[in-house]
């Protein structure tokens, strides 16, 4: 059996993390818009090539624009129409594994409880929207019983050198600035990038894990509140946590929606949002109780990489 994998999109974030775990075990060759000499392109991603792959690890995709200047047709171009494309050419091959990187977002902007598997769908972003429409793809396709096909859901992903919401609160931290939610008591769940690399590894190597869609989340949520804490003690030093009115904070959201302020609406809601995911389905099918990195251990990694 071939040691050979495809990954899509291995110049991202993730795909950096992924390509360096698995390269001691697998041949890694990157998929791109265009052919050099480190990359294959789309163009010439044929049954002959995927025949030569163990596995097709599809995490190109078109982020989540916070600025929402994209348009809906660019979304539904890069993350449903190229999923179909490779999908459709997995599925003519001899390629064993296909696993595509979709998002909780897919499922719901918002969360009331936990979010599990069964969950209605109901996107509420055209991010969101194109992802499920690529699920619903794939699982429209009959997969032949030598095939594995996975649709991972994953929450917000976090790592060494990753930057985003985690940088934000590390800069509030690390400057001294009082964290000011302290009036929020929201839980949410995150996901380390190591975690996401040993679960893509077990779907790959694992034969007994059956088809399916999985959320994909660290073991335990944690409080934005408690996460700050978390930052602090990663840099050992201390947090001034703030009560202000939540009033007062939705105004000054709204100044930065308008001026280049640290905070605007939309931070501020992904700061203290609930957004709880199980991971129970995808644990029972590897066959684990916890995953490798406890969300705290995750948490400190990433916050003691922003320090190098």
């Amino acid at each position: 059996m071939t040691n050979n994998i495809l990954i899509s999109g291995i110049t991202g974030f993730v795909g950096f993390n992924l390509s360096n775990y698995l390269k001691e075990d697998y041949r890694i060759q990157g998929v791109s818009r265009r052919t050099s000499d480190k990359f294959i392109s789309y163009d010439v991603l044929n049954k002959e090539v995927l025949n030569a792959n163990k596995a097709f690890i599809h995490l190109a995709g078109k982020a989540h624009d916070l600025k929402n200047t994209s348009q809906e047709k660019e979304y539904f171009n890069v993350n449903f129409e190229l999923t179909k494309n490779v999908f459709d050419k997995f599925l003519n091959s001899d390629c064993d594994v296909f696993i595509f990187m979709s998002s909780v977002k897919a499922i719901a902007g918002e969360v009331e409880g936990v979010l599990d598997e069964s969950h209605e769908s109901n996107p509420v972003t055209a991010y969101g929207k194109s992802k499920l429409a690529a699920e619903e793809y794939i699982l429209s396709k009959e997969v032949p019983k030598n095939k594995r096909v996975y649709i991972l859901r994953p929450c917000m992903i976090h790592g060494p050198s990753n930057k985003g919401n985690l940088n934000l609160l590390y800069n509030f931290v690390s400057k001294g600035i009082p964290y000011p939610f302290g009036k929020y008591e929201n839980q949410r769940s995150f996901l380390s990038v190591k975690n996401l690399c040993f679960v893509i590894k077990e779907l790959i190597e694992n034969k007994t894990i059956p088809s399916g869609v999985y959320n994909i989340a660290d073991d335990t949520p944690l409080s934005t509140k408690k996460l700050v804490l978390n930052i602090g003690k990663a840099i050992e030093k201390e947090v001034r946590v703030l009560n202000l009115p939540k009033s007062v904070l939705i105004i000054l959201g709204k100044i930065g929606d308008i001026l280049p302020i640290p905070i605007n609406t939309e931070k501020i809601h992904k700061l203290t949002e609930n957004y709880m995911v199980s991971n129970k389905k995808i644990k029972d099918a590897i066959g684990i109780k916890k995953l490798p990195l406890s969300a705290e251990e995750g948490i400190h990694l990433t916050i003691k990489s922003f320090i190098k």
